[in-house]
């Protein structure tokens, strides 16, 4: 923890899952590691923005509201991505704006309307330990700090840029119930048989319930393969339409694995990866070549 951060949050809900994230430890996959940071870049990037934090700051990313903290100081807020009903004591807040909070008061997430997760930038950054140079918590490797639950407190650090002369930033609304993912052919299209790219371009998929920061599990039509001998593991990234046998593919998201042994059809665009991140389950997920 930095030296001259202090205590700054005290969780009193947790909700489903909610996690310190960063933009994550890049670079160490060849030793095993994966980059892991948030699942919506975008939303964290903004978030810091308009607390005059840099952009690649820690915040607290919450999965499907239910998460309320409570301010131990004087803090400035801002809550981005998936829009959700935000109070700060008895009054009042919105996604996207500039947020004062007082000593004593909670700030509450609730259940978003649209999306599935929501980001909570501290001015300051929330300054955690980091591991492996990253703040970021890898369910999947089970790399940084603990999920957060009731009871956890999260030291805010000193504000090292001016705060923006800015108070709201209005961001297009998230699709309700479909979204459009642009990809390019993955290394193993020709691993399937010809008419797989194209039932994966012309048909919607569904994302289940066993979807996670991993990866989002779909269903659909399946993607026939035209070569079945075993493939050695390989590399993967985040955006990956990883196949399995049983044709349904799974889009790698933020805590993904580093190798994987299942062929690649295609791989979204790394700008849509966050978009991918705020599907929930039961949305429709089309892809189009970019």
């Amino acid at each position: 923890m930095n030296e001259r951060a202090e205590i700054g949050l005290e969780i009193v809900e947790s909700g489903p899952l909610a996690t310190v994230q960063d933009l994550g430890r890049p670079g160490l996959a060849g030793i095993g590691v994966g980059a892991s940071g948030a699942a919506d870049r975008a939303a964290l990037r903004l978030g810091n923005r308009l607390v005059g934090n840099p952009e690649g700051a820690a915040a607290v990313e919450v999965t499907f509201g239910g998460f309320a903290a409570l301010a131990r100081r004087d803090l400035t807020v801002a809550v981005t991505g998936a829009p959700c009903p935000v109070t700060v004591g008895r009054r009042g807040g919105a996604v996207g704006a500039v947020l004062r909070v007082r000593a004593g008061e909670c700030l509450r997430l609730g259940v978003p309307e649209r999306g599935l997760r929501s980001y909570v930038a501290v001015r300051g950054g929330i300054a955690v330990e980091p591991v492996l140079g990253s703040a970021s918590t890898d369910v999947l490797a089970g790399v940084g700090p603990p999920p957060l639950e009731a009871g956890h407190t999260l030291p805010v650090g000193v504000p090292r840029l001016p705060l923006p002369p800015v108070d709201f930033a209005p961001v297009p609304p998230l699709p309700a119930d479909e979204l459009t993912l642009r990809v390019v052919r993955g290394p193993r299209a020709d691993w399937f048989a010809d008419a797989a790219l194209s039932t994966l371009l012309g048909c919607p998929y569904e994302v289940t319930s066993r979807s996670n920061r991993i990866g989002l599990r779909l269903d659909g039509p399946e993607l026939v393969r035209a070569r079945h001998e075993e493939l050695p593991s390989e590399g993967v990234v985040p955006g990956a339409l990883q196949v399995p046998p049983s044709g349904k593919p799974t889009l790698f998201l933020a805590d993904h694995p580093v190798t994987g042994g299942y062929p690649v059809i295609a791989v979204v665009l790394s700008a849509d990866v966050d978009k991918a991140a705020q599907a929930r389950p039961g949305a429709r997920l089309r892809f189009v070549e970019a």
